[in-house]
């Protein structure tokens, strides 16, 4: 009798060490041991943006190998999405990224809960009624542009200690897409990076309402240079400006900007420094996320706005200064790069602040006075500073030689 009490004792307790054993080991576990995840591409990685992205996509599947299996659309238009985006939620995908503004995702989202969409943010959303599988996200690109406009300051303050040009003569330059407000931030946030060098550097922008065309973007920088430009930047997506930069032999040399990519081996003589958005951060995330079925924000590790939008600046890796060229730089750009980057991190910057006017380009009547400082990325992770410079920034329309 007392055989069989110990035997039944025994045997209830291996039941029940090997039934609470498993369960803890299945809590422990990811709720996905693989999954499809699929990435909609508004152009393909000829273009330096989808290129930075792709790169994201690459260190994706290089960290889970086979418990990822990535599906691509390259090449798709903003209006164009719904399809590809209905394709990859019926063919099993659980996660997907999308790098356009297309406004079709959040519908899409509403009819496949059981996907993640995530796409880069281009407005704010903060208003809106969300599906919770809808994900924004975007790196404060502000603080890269203004640190690598500073970078530019920095060569201009050589260029003028070495009596090539004049404190007069420092402007520079920006190839811009389209005067929409990711645009007009970034550029505004470069040359306010000069200015904190050189306060007497003014900018001249030229729009190619194109976000890709090499010929028309490397005809406007050739303007910009014809117009004295000495430091030129870019928010399109070819190559071409920094190659109209190196060509150029005249004096005094014309220096390279670059966004997205590196542009060192296209302008080894003339490319002083590149900026980008690092998507890595949050495409990493948002896997986790979903194989462990936790918040893909909570996770990302960056500020959350509102309902599901996220952002990170340059202290969180979310943004990145790239390749500088240290034989065209003064020597103390590291330390003055190291020095910027620890102040945006206290919040001893705001980037746009000063004695400026800023005018919305599209209601003149809708002015900023920026002395009281403007905050980008309060609310949202899309930028939402859009007024133009009064006296400082010019514009110039290339398709129609208008001058604002």
């Amino acid at each position: 009798m007392k055989k069989a009490i110990i035997t039944t004792f025994l045997t209830s307790a291996v039941m029940l060490l090997i039934s609470g054993g498993f369960h803890s080991l299945y809590n422990r576990s990811p709720l996905l041991r693989s999954m499809k995840v699929g990435f909609v591409y508004e152009n393909d990685e000829s273009t330096s943006y989808t290129y930075n992205f792709v790169l994201a996509q690459e260190e994706l599947e290089e960290k889970y190998g086979d418990r990822v299996k990535v599906m691509v659309r390259n090449n798709v238009a903003e209006d164009q999405a719904e399809e590809p985006l209905r394709e990859m939620a019926q063919s099993g995908c659980r996660l997907v990224f999308i790098n356009s503004y297309s406004r079709q995702v959040k519908e899409i989202a509403r009819e496949y809960p059981q996907v993640q969409f995530c796409q880069v943010s281009y407005t704010d959303n903060s208003q809106e009624d969300l599906p919770a599988n809808y994900h924004t996200f975007k790196g404060e690109a502000y603080q890269g542009r203004y640190i690598s406009g500073m970078i530019a300051g920095l060569k201009l303050e050589e260029m003028i200690h070495n009596q090539v040009i004049t404190e007069e003569e420092a402007l520079a330059g920006f190839i811009a897409a389209y005067p929409t407000t990711e645009v007009i931030s970034g550029f505004t946030a470069f040359l306010l990076g000069i200015r904190s060098v050189i306060p007497q550097a003014r900018m001249e922008v030229i729009y190619t309402h194109t976000w890709s065309n090499y010929s028309l973007e490397k005809e406007a920088t050739q303007k910009l240079i014809q117009d004295g430009c000495l430091m030129i930047s870019q928010h399109t997506d070819t190559i071409a400006p920094a190659v109209a930069c190196e060509e150029y032999d005249g004096t005094p040399a014309v220096y390279h900007i670059g966004y997205n990519q590196s542009m060192l081996d296209f302008a080894p003589t003339a490319a002083l420094v590149s900026t980008r958005i690092n998507w890595t951060v949050y495409v990493l995330a948002a896997a986790k996320a979903v194989f462990e079925g936790t918040s893909i924000e909570k996770e990302s590790g960056g500020i959350i706005h509102g309902q599901n939008d996220v952002s990170g600046g340059i202290d969180r890796g979310w943004v990145e200064i790239m390749d500088l060229n240290q034989y065209l730089l003064p020597e103390k750009t590291t330390q003055e790069i190291a020095k910027a980057v620890e102040m945006l991190r206290k919040g001893e910057i705001t980037v746009f602040k000063g004695d400026y006017i800023g005018v919305n380009p599209e209601d003149p009547s809708d002015t900023y006075d920026l002395r009281a400082g403007y905050e980008e990325n309060r609310n949202s992770s899309s930028p939402t500073f859009h007024y133009l410079l009064q006296d400082v920034i010019k514009v110039v329309d290339s398709t129609t030689g208008y001058n604002s």
